[in-house]
């Protein structure tokens, strides 16, 4: 492989994962749009495994602006990322598949707007289906596989007013 070619070969790795990146702070700050922005015009997402739904990233970004609201405080991490290059059959240009695991805590503030523990923490692994544009790297499918759930234990401690 030619350094000209490494290169191009390190600066897709990069642009991916940096959209990889993109994709979490917008769902954790609540940027619907940047999270639409992200998606090719066809770009398609599916949480049916967390207990969502599947469609467009348009309907999607609607669904977890509705359901995320509830939980202001997030924090949404992906790890381990390992980027697959290539160019698939139906595929108009090159793409990339990318597999990601996360953990995603989701809160309420505490009292006083402070911090408090997390009211849900998941986890589990993305299947990111992302394509060369004209635009760059967008995201042509998110697949949610949630492994895990875990809900705050109850209170043991008695309540003192």
């Amino acid at each position: 492989m030619t350094q000209r070619a490494e290169l191009a070969a390190v600066r897709d790795r990069l642009a991916v994962d940096g959209l990889v990146t993109e994709y979490a702070v917008a769902v954790d700050d609540g940027d619907w749009e940047a999270y639409r922005g992200l998606f090719t015009a066809q770009g398609r997402a599916d949480y049916r495994s967390a207990g969502g739904i599947e469609g467009s990233a348009r309907t999607v970004a609607g669904w977890l602006a509705e359901n995320l609201g509830r939980f202001p405080v997030r924090q949404h991490l992906i790890v381990n990322r390992r980027v697959r290059f290539g160019v698939w059959e139906q595929d108009t240009g090159d793409t990339a598949q990318v597999r990601a695991d996360y953990v995603s805590p989701l809160g309420r503030p505490g009292r006083d707007g402070g911090s408090a523990a997390p009211d849900l923490v998941c986890g589990g692994r993305y299947a990111f289906t992302v394509l060369r544009t004209d635009d760059g790297w967008r995201l042509s499918e998110v697949v949610v596989r949630e492994k895990w759930r875990r809900l705050p234990a109850p209170r043991t401690d008695p309540v003192i007013d």
